[in-house]
């Protein structure tokens, strides 16, 4: 899927809950003796990837503020300039956020971790399933630096960035 391809509401809300569950499956199916083994030459073993997945969901919800944003600044019509996407970047950049992030959840166990990330999908899917189709075709930046509709990006970094680390975790 390029940055180009445009995600509708169906096929936004299908691809989280379809992930949801899917993750939810393979997680709670992963033998206890996985989870500290490392999976990234940057040191993270399997919990610290899932920390870092059950950390970032809740951020996805504040990316509807991030369209609003944008939708309010956009230039009319009229001028020749086009809006820029609206984003707000991570204090120390996304690399530096991600590792705040796992550490903080350095003691929670594997259970918790999974419920975090439970729970916050719950919320990410309300708040999309609230999120007028206007609003769901905003162009947006996101942290991480994808740019396209607000629900292109997030079907990006929701759908298909947790998959990959899903994979990452339980192998493919």
């Amino acid at each position: 899927m390029t940055q180009q391809t445009a995600i509708t509401r169906d096929r936004l809300l299908e691809g989280l809950r379809d992930g949801a569950s899917e993750a939810f499956e393979r997680l709670t199916a992963l033998p206890e003796t996985e989870w500290e083994k490392g999976r990234y030459e940057n040191g993270w073993n399997a919990r610290q990837i899932l920390a870092h997945i059950a950390s970032i969901e809740w951020t996805y919800p504040r990316l509807i503020e991030v369209a609003r944003e944008a939708r309010a600044e956009a230039k009319p019509k009229s001028e020749s300039k086009p809006a820029q996407p609206a984003s707000r970047p991570a204090s120390g950049g996304i690399l530096s956020y991600n590792d705040r992030q796992v550490e903080k959840r350095a003691g929670l166990p594997v259970a918790e971790l999974i419920e975090e990330f439970r729970t916050n999908r719950k919320a990410t899917i309300a708040a999309f399933e609230a999120a007028d189709d206007d609003l769901l075709a905003t162009p947006i930046r996101s942290a991480g630096g994808i740019t396209g509709p607000l629900a292109t990006v997030l079907y990006q970094i929701a759908v298909l960035h947790v998959r990959v680390h899903l994979d990452d975790i339980v192998g493919s």
